[in-house]
């Protein structure tokens, strides 16, 4: 009988490959998916005025902000896994705070869960640069979204019926478990480091001065605004969709089956990826935004009809997954090798900035206007990223 030393096998093992970074990007997902209709629910409860919602997720959003430009500064002075397990146990933090369901837990937990996000995305995004092939990075964005949509799709749902079913505090305890989970398995992977992003005794960088450069670099500016308004869509229905169920009077755990069910269209990105290489992703993008946009417009027009609002939101998330089948391709074929970690950092400000604009927006509209303005200006605002799309360049 032949013997493998296990150094060799756990060589083999944790070598980094697609399928690895794939999975690793669904466990570090899974936390976050319990909590998407939950959070919402539970602040919906907490403030009982919609207004006040947006407001909160606009005041949070900006502190996540400006947590996401401080990460290039923390992987400069630790190691790249250390900034992912800062912000792991961040969110374990943060879902203990929520878990309180106090109004000073909601704050604190929300924000320490986005900054996670941050931290754990950043870091892992740059270890995929280092070992996937840039000319490979069209077909892993499908892959890498296809194997999380399992999770997307149940994770919403799940986390409604936990709460249900078991009380306010399980998919808070549930999220814990999963953002263990990902820790684990993040530290059985054994990342290598590259060295030019280990602690060094210079100065650590500034990414704000980054910022100027980045926008700077029209190729960098095009894909920010168009994973921006993508970003934005997400936030608006994350939010606003569960709230517009339950106010609706359908319950609670049909705003956990829409979300659900529109996170059901992720299934389809590896076949949006297919298209966007036989057609290109300018024209790919251009069809989302306008489907994804006008089908959200219509939401607003058809709100005093739930079932009807219920389907145009399905249908607009159908046209969100058009979308994602580009993933982050625009940005990953433009960055430059040599600056990856500080544009990837001012990059991904697109989540925060994303989370930050529409609540910001809609606490302006919503002192005026009822919930179904959130809606028509969210539409309006995907239709003028379809015209944007234009300029993409037709070789990608």
């Amino acid at each position: 009988m032949r013997y493998i030393h296990l150094p060799v096998w756990m060589e083999e093992v944790n070598r980094p490959r697609a399928s690895t970074f794939a999975i690793l990007f669904s466990l570090v997902a899974m936390a976050r998916t319990l909590l998407l209709v939950v959070i919402p629910l539970q602040a919906n409860e907490s403030l009982d005025d919609v207004r006040q919602v947006s407001i909160l997720y606009f005041a949070v959003s900006m502190v996540s902000l400006c947590g996401a430009l401080a990460i290039p500064t923390l992987v400069h002075k630790l190691r790249r896994r250390w900034v992912f397990t800062v912000g792991a146990m961040a969110a374990v933090t943060g879902y203990g705070a929520l878990m309180t369901g106090s109004l000073i837990g909601l704050v604190a937990g929300l924000t320490l869960q986005m900054f996670s996000i941050s931290a754990m995305e950043i870091t892992l995004n740059l270890y995929l640069m280092d070992h996937i092939p840039r000319k490979e990075l069209t077909r892993f964005e499908p892959m890498r979204v296809f194997a999380g949509a399992a999770v997307w799709t149940g994770g919403p749902m799940l986390g409604v019926l936990l709460k249900t079913e078991f009380g306010p505090a399980a998919p808070y305890a549930a999220a814990v478990t999963a953002a263990v989970v990902a820790l684990g398995y993040f530290w059985l992977l054994r990342f290598k480091e590259d060295p030019s992003v280990a602690p060094m005794k210079t100065p650590p960088p500034k990414p704000i001065r980054y910022i100027g450069h980045f926008f700077a670099q029209p190729r960098l500016r095009l894909a920010w605004a168009l994973a921006l308004g993508r970003s934005a869509w997400w936030s608006m229905f994350f939010i606003y969709a569960p709230i517009y169920v339950v106010r609706s009077g359908l319950g609670e755990q049909w705003s956990g089956a829409i979300v659900s069910v529109g996170m059901m269209m992720v299934f389809l990105v590896p076949v949006w990826g297919w298209v966007g290489r036989q057609i290109g992703l300018r024209r790919l993008l251009m069809t989302g935004y306008l489907l994804a946009g006008g089908m959200t417009v219509v939401v607003a027009v058809v709100a005093a009809t739930p079932w009807l609002g219920v389907a145009a939101l399905a249908l607009a998330a159908f046209g969100a997954s058009v979308i994602d089948g580009a993933g982050n391709v625009p940005f990953l074929r433009a960055v430059h090798p040599y600056e990856r970690s500080e544009m990837t950092a001012v990059f991904s400000t697109f989540r925060d900035v994303g989370q930050l604009a529409p609540p910001g927006v809609f606490a302006i509209l919503l002192k005026a206007f009822d919930l179904p303005a959130v809606f028509a200006a969210g539409g309006l605002a995907m239709m003028c990223l379809a015209f944007v799309s234009k300029f993409v360049p037709r070789r990608m």
